[in-house]
């Protein structure tokens, strides 16, 4: 039986919230959280809803929110179906996605249930598909079956492969516009929202000149780069890119690293959109670091085909010249990289291979769908993960929490490590995180 395409479409985008200049800004605040992109949305939106009586205040780098990782991802609300049984990724993915779906059909916002084909391209990858298949049972995904050959055409005229895992419950949506609601929530909630706020220094705060208690009141103080200050009782930090920077200002271990991955899509052109209908994507390898390539439906109608995972030379670098001296030191300086990289050089030269010589790319892509041709694509957009990586090499794939040392330690709380899926398992990470405020700090 074919499956519909279950499509809910809401009214016009949300609203961003309403943002305020850093010179307007009231100084004080019961609890700052640094970083709007869509992990720190998610948790100062539940936060203020669990104490609405504490002045909280979000302080943004950039002029506008969710401009990076949150803003440039592929759009996928994922099911569960990869993690380790029993984990915190799955356990927060599968009840991510179902609040999700909730918060989206809620709030009005569109979303398109279009499910995904996992598929075996060979007998090869049928033993691993399989046990894919158990972990995903384990994991409580929903509507999750194996499908034949016929059952891949049935779904996907146009795919081949000899196996495939169906997940009807995966889905897409502008994660970005997500995000954005999520900070229309915290604002409608009475929080304040600060941009062009960029944070050099998180310290135990001075009393103020007058000689009132506001030092003691409000012991930390958040200075910006462009001298700006923000007094408050708790900071947290939800840095993604920065992570690892914002976590060392208040004295923390360099460890785990940030270091920058670009992944570049390539675009279906639209007479060819007739060839994908849902997502496709492949049987996990495990020698390697990374998924691999796949087929991506957009909310805006378009369809992503990739990405590649090379080294970017910038981390906020989009284009394949981005270059910042600081951050391509600070990642080729770094042991765990060069580990890394020592340990899958030959998958790191092919991927950059594929990132410049696209027709090897969509050779990568004809093994599920044969009818792709070089001249059917176009170079399409970029985005940049925040990949944690330890000391020996290891990708950190698990939440990472930080504080500082002295006096400052027991007021700052670094979100250091927020794994994919991040904005699937977002409202569900901002349950997670808010306990973990709740239980380090007297609020």
């Amino acid at each position: 039986m074919i499956r519909l395409l279950v499509s809910v479409v809401g009214p016009a985008k949300p609203t961003a919230p309403t943002i305020i200049t850093a010179r307007s800004l009231h100084s004080s605040y019961d609890v700052a959280v640094v970083g709007a992109g869509i992990v720190g949305l998610a948790t100062a939106r539940e936060l203020i809803l669990r104490h609405p009586s504490l002045r909280f205040v979000l302080l943004e780098k950039e002029k506008e929110l969710s401009l990076h990782q949150s803003g440039h991802n592929s759009g996928v609300i994922h099911s569960g179906i990869y993690y380790t049984p029993g984990s915190l990724k799955a356990r927060l993915c599968v009840r991510g996605s179902t609040l999700a779906y909730e918060y989206c059909d809620k709030k009005g916002l569109p979303y398109r249930r279009c499910g995904k084909l996992i598929v075996a391209v060979d007998q090869e990858e049928v033993p691993r598909l399989q046990a894919l298949y158990e972990r995903g049972l384990k994991n409580n995904v929903r509507d999750l079956s194996i499908v034949d050959a016929k059952g891949i055409r049935e779904r996907e005229p146009f795919c081949r492969g000899v196996m495939a895992l169906d997940s009807p419950y995966t889905g897409i949506v502008d994660w970005r516009q997500v995000a954005l609601s999520y900070g229309k929530d915290f604002e409608e909630a009475g929080g304040t929202v600060v941009t062009n706020y960029e944070v050099n220094d998180i310290a135990v705060a001075n009393e103020s000149a007058a000689g009132s208690s506001e030092g003691l009141k409000y012991p930390i103080s958040i200075r910006a780069t462009k001298g700006e200050e923000v007094r408050c009782r708790y900071v947290l930090t939800c840095g993604g890119l920065h992570s690892d920077r914002l976590s060392q200002i208040s004295g923390c271990s360099s460890e785990p690293r940030i270091v920058p991955f670009r992944g570049d899509y390539l675009i279906l052109k639209p007479d060819k959109h007739y060839l994908v209908k849902g997502n496709i994507y492949p049987v996990p390898d495990p020698r390697f670091p990374f998924l691999g390539v796949h087929f991506t439906p957009r909310m805006d109608g378009s369809i992503w085909l990739g990405p590649n995972a090379v080294l970017a030379f910038k981390r906020e670098g989009y284009k394949l010249f981005d270059f910042n001296l600081r951050d391509f030191g600070d990642a080729l300086s770094f042991r765990g990289l060069q580990k890394l990289v020592l340990k899958n050089i030959r998958y790191g030269l092919g991927e950059m291979y594929r990132g410049v010589f696209i027709g090897a790319q969509v050779k990568l892509l004809q093994r599920y769908i044969p009818e792709i041709s070089l001249s059917d694509v176009l170079r399409g957009p970029a985005g940049v993960r925040a990949q944690a990586l330890d000391r020996d090499g290891n990708l950190v794939d698990d939440f990472v929490f930080d504080g500082g040392v002295g006096d400052v330690a027991s007021r700052v709380l670094h979100v250091r490590n927020a794994p994919s899926p991040a904005a699937t398992s977002s409202l569900a990470i901002g349950e997670m995180i808010a306990d973990e405020v709740e239980g380090r700090f007297d609020l």
